[in-house]
């Protein structure tokens, strides 16, 4: 199955996982409530804006304490992606990229066959490590986001370090990846831009400006407030960045925003994206339009539980759908000391 463009009616952005195990397609309603792995009830958030279904947290599915490749003693920034159709004799039918961030970081994948878990840690974490002869040595990589990229039969690796740098890699098989080039840097950003990281690449198709991908990442300056930005592109390779921030975290009454992810509803694209811990730590929803012309900030779309594993935060989402049902797979917890979550819609 191809990546879904806009303009589909869509229940959930599909690029986030696809394949023969994955379906996309309107569902009605979901359950208000659903089972935590010890069996009781849990109750499920309050209603998403824009017609989203409601996700309700159901388990862990990696904790920094239970896997081999653990430098650091956290992980974050979750990307889960469909290989059926895509890739030969793969190690499941889903792959989830994640990894530290600090030093050294490391880019690490686990495997599995079903949104719900269990995943399995590729037993040779890092696939992609802090130092890549002759093409960088930084004190860390983070931030994995993986876009299967339909035309060139491959999976690209959208992934920083140092925060000032965003980098490609490519790979036929998901594992092994070749290095491509650096994408996104502060010189490309207005004077006093400090970070340019956590960046999420979608097909995305703006015929007014000759592109076919978008970008959404996070931008730092010397404020200390972080706030949403975005670019476009005609291959995924070389970017053009709007100078102005898509969505400003004094929008949304934070101190700093992040995390960003596209959803596509009723003919219409919105960002969903966090809020830092100390303004809610919970994920909003702002509808941008198909053209990126629209700034119809929705409110909370998932609101984060006070107890654990979350702790008062949830953060960088990611989305995908198996046998019609949504799922949402994030950052649980404090920063730096969290989880990676599953709730299930």
């Amino acid at each position: 199955m191809n990546e879904p463009r806009p303009g589909r009616r869509l229940f959930l952005r599909a690029g986030a996982a696809t394949g023969a195990a994955l379906t996309v397609g309107g569902l009605g309603a979901p359950a208000a409530s659903a089972l935590a792995p010890g069996g009781a009830a849990v109750p499920a958030a309050s209603a998403a804006p824009g017609g989203f279904p409601d996700y309700t947290y159901v388990r862990t599915l990696l904790t920094p304490s239970q896997l081999k490749y653990n430098p650091t003693g956290e992980i974050i920034f979750p990307c889960i992606r469909g290989t059926a159709g895509r890739l030969s004799n793969p190690l499941g039918k889903f792959y989830l990229y994640y990894g530290p961030h600090d030093a050294p970081g490391g880019i690490c994948l686990a495997y599995g066959d079903s949104l719900e878990g269990p995943f399995t840690e590729y037993p040779d974490n890092p696939i992609v490590a802090n130092k890549w002869s002759p093409h960088y040595s930084v004190s860390h990589v983070a931030s994995p986001h993986v876009m299967w990229h339909e035309s060139a039969k491959e999976m690209w690796m959208y992934f920083h370090g140092e925060n000032t740098t965003t980098r490609l890699a490519r790979s036929k098989d998901g594992i092994n990846f070749t290095y491509d080039k650096v994408v996104l840097n502060t010189s490309m950003l207005p004077s006093g831009t400090t970070e340019t990281s956590y960046a999420r690449v979608f097909p995305h198709e703006l015929p007014s400006r000759g592109a076919h991908f978008v970008m959404v990442f996070m931008l730092n300056n010397t404020t200390n407030h972080r706030d949403i930005h975005w670019g476009w592109s005609a291959d995924g390779r070389t970017w053009t960045f709007d100078q102005q921030p898509l969505i400003r975290h004094t929008d949304v009454s934070a101190v700093n925003v992040g995390g960003p992810h596209l959803l596509y509803r009723n003919n219409s694209t919105y960002v969903v994206y966090n809020k830092d811990k100390e303004s809610g730590g919970d994920l909003m929803i702002t509808e941008v339009g198909n053209d990126f012309g629209k700034r119809t900030h929705l409110g909370v779309f998932y609101n984060s539980r006070s107890g654990a594993p979350e702790n008062g935060r949830a953060a960088a989402p990611s989305f995908g759908t198996q046998g019609g049902v949504p799922y949402m797979i994030y950052e649980a917890g404090e920063r730096l000391a969290g989880s990676i979550a599953m709730a299930r819609g």
